[in-house]
C-alpha cells in the first residue's frame, strides 16, 4: 500500500502562456479589423485588449485558446471535476489497469485525505480501511477475478490520475467555483489542488486570470 499527496503538473501540455495571450488579441482583433494595431510584443497591447475583453463580458475570445493539466488525486475528487461538462477528460481505468502488475509496484496507492490530521484516530481509522480494501482486492485477482470486478472493493480514496483539457474561457469558470467559491464552498480536496493550481496558472497565462481571488487569500 502506498499513500501520497494530491498534485498536479501544469506542464504535461507544455503551455506557452505569453503565446497564448497574444493569439487570443489577434482573434479577437479580427471582429473589430484592428489587426493594425499588433506592432510587436513590446506595446503591450495584448494585456489592454485581454483586460477589457474581460471587463466587457466578450468572453468567447478565450475560448481560442486551451490547456491541458495532469491532476493526480482520489476518486472522489476525479467524479467531482468531471462535471465540467465543456472539458475533455482522459482518466486511469480501474477496468484496464490491474493494480498486482508490476509496474504498480504490485501494490494499490492511496491520495492522503486532507481531513485527518496523521497520526489521528481518524487519520488511522482511514488507513486501516484502505489496507482491508487492498488486501480483498489482491485476494479478488488471486482467485481469478479481473480487475474490473475487484474494483468494486476499493474506496474513493484510490489514487487516479486524470488529463483535462480546457479552453481558457472555462479555466476561467471551473476556478471560479473551485478555487474562488464564487457560487458555494468548495470541498477542502478541490481547493487543496485548485487553488495552487490557479496560482500556478496565474504566473504562466498573463492576464486571464488574474482577476480571480482564491479562496485563503
Amino acid at each position: 500500500m502506498k499513500i501520497i499527496p494530491a498534485s498536479f503538473d501544469l506542464n504535461f501540455s507544455l503551455i506557452e502562456g505569453t503565446d497564448m495571450v497574444h493569439h487570443i488579441e489577434r482573434c479577437a482583433r479580427v471582429c473589430f479589423k484592428s489587426e493594425d494595431k499588433i506592432e510587436n510584443y513590446l506595446d503591450n497591447t495584448a494585456e489592454k485588449m485581454i483586460k477589457s475583453l474581460i471587463k466587457n463580458g466578450h468572453l468567447a475570445m478565450l475560448e481560442h485558446a486551451s490547456f491541458s493539466v495532469l491532476l493526480t488525486v482520489s476518486r472522489s475528487f476525479t467524479h467531482d471535476i468531471v462535471r465540467q461538462r465543456l472539458c475533455s477528460f482522459a482518466q486511469e481505468s480501474q477496468r484496464f489497469c490491474s493494480y498486482d502488475e508490476d509496474k504498480f509496484g504490485n501494490e494499490i496507492t492511496f491520495i492522503k485525505p486532507c481531513y485527518f490530521e496523521e497520526d489521528s484516530y481518524s487519520y488511522r481509522c482511514w488507513k486501516e480501511s484502505c489496507e482491508m480494501a487492498e488486501n480483498a482486492y489482491f485476494n479478488l485477482i488471486g482467485c481469478g477475478k479481473s480487475p474490473q470486478a475487484a474494483r468494486m472493493v476499493l474506496p474513493n480514496s484510490v489514487k487516479a490520475d486524470i488529463v483535462i483539457t480546457a479552453n481558457l474561457r472555462e479555466w476561467r469558470h471551473i476556478f471560479e467555483l473551485r478555487a474562488a467559491g464564487t457560487t458555494g464552498s468548495p470541498s477542502p480536496e478541490v481547493l487543496e489542488i485548485m487553488v495552487p493550481l490557479l496560482k500556478e496558472v496565474q504566473k504562466q497565462i498573463p492576464y486571464v486570470f488574474d482577476d480571480i481571488i482564491p479562496l485563503g487569500i
